[in-house]
């Protein structure tokens, strides 16, 4: 059963904590994610022992310090937080430090696999037998085989794929309902034949597995919770480093890469077939979640960057959908 009791805060700034989580709630923001790292900061308040309202710099410093293992996009939203919380308690007459908003991220080129790459990427899921023999990690590998083809065949994100309810997959028409993606936005997206194909026998397969419809269309090894982000991150990684390709690859990819890696195949499929692309763009940025077409310009003027030779590339289509027999 979910824990819905209020978070309770120690340090000397709890009221403040807690006010700033009330203000953003009353004005529409969901705020979990900011709460877990006030929660974080009450902590490191209360272990570094301040006793007044009025933090300083020197106070925050620590706080403020990239950690080693930490990606700058963690590194900017914790101490984004931090300052949104100073603003609030300067908004009432506390006099706080305000740290800096952001470091400079490096610009991280994205990966657009080859088709020898992708196939042998999705070569790796299909054949991949967990040692474990229990029978969630079997279950789970199976999960893959459809999860990662749905990122890629529909440009999700990873977040997406694993947090979609079953409800909201249609097996039958072929239609995913995406709620409350980025951008709190709900989107329908519509998936090819095999896919859907796909989606049907995987639907039968793991009723039967588990003895029951899941409230989750990828569940975890706990049933009753969707699989993490965190572990089709590893395993994306894991079955990408079992590949041949990753051992002369330069530009390691992600799972996100594959969302990337459909929109620009798609592009690059209306250029190819002499399709109007700037006709087609406002649809695809509605397809993959995109608040505006200019997000789409970046992903392909990214990789036109990375490859010159984009559109001379023979990208016919080698079907990612296999023939599995869940049976």
């Amino acid at each position: 059963m979910k824990d819905n009791s209020p978070i309770l805060f120690e340090s000397v700034l709890s009221d403040y904590i807690s006010g700033i989580i009330r203000e953003k709630r009353a004005a529409g923001y969901d705020y979990r994610t900011e709460e877990a790292i006030l929660l974080r900061f009450d902590h490191y308040c209360v272990e570094h022992g301040l006793t007044s309202p009025a933090f300083t710099k020197e106070f925050l410093s620590d706080w403020c310090k990239q950690a080693v293992s930490e990606g700058i996009s963690n590194h900017n939203k914790r101490v984004s937080v931090i300052r949104q919380l100073s603003l609030y308690m300067m908004s009432v007459g506390i006099s706080v430090y305000l740290p800096k908003s952001h470091l400079k991220a490096e610009t991280v080129l994205p990966h657009l696999f080859t088709d020898d790459e992708r196939s042998a990427f999705f070569h790796e899921v299909d054949t991949y037998v967990p040692r474990a023999i229990d029978s969630a990690a079997h279950r789970i590998a199976d999960e893959y085989k459809v999860l990662f083809r749905m990122i890629y065949c529909c440009g999700l994100r990873n977040s997406e794929a694993c947090g979609i309810a079953y409800e909201n997959v249609d097996v039958e028409q072929g239609v995913l309902t995406i709620v409350n993606a980025k951008g709190h936005k709900d989107r329908l997206v519509y998936m090819g034949s095999e896919l859907t194909s796909l989606c049907r026998d995987y639907d039968r397969y793991i009723c039967q597995a588990l003895g029951m419809r899941p409230k989750w269309f990828f569940p975890g090894r706990n049933p009753a919770k969707p699989l993490p982000n965190t572990t089709v991150d590893s395993s994306f990684n894991r079955f990408w480093n079992r590949t041949a390709f990753s051992k002369t690859c330069n530009n390691k990819p992600t799972v996100h890469d594959l969302r990337f890696s459909f929109i620009t195949d798609r592009i690059n499929l209306w250029t190819r077939q002499g399709a109007d692309v700037e006709r087609m763009l406002p649809y695809l940025a509605r397809y993959v979640g995109h608040k505006s077409v200019q997000e789409i310009y970046y992903y392909y003027h990214t990789s036109e960057k990375l490859f010159e030779s984009i559109r001379s590339v023979d990208r016919t289509s080698q079907t990612v959908i296999p023939e599995v027999d869940y049976e």
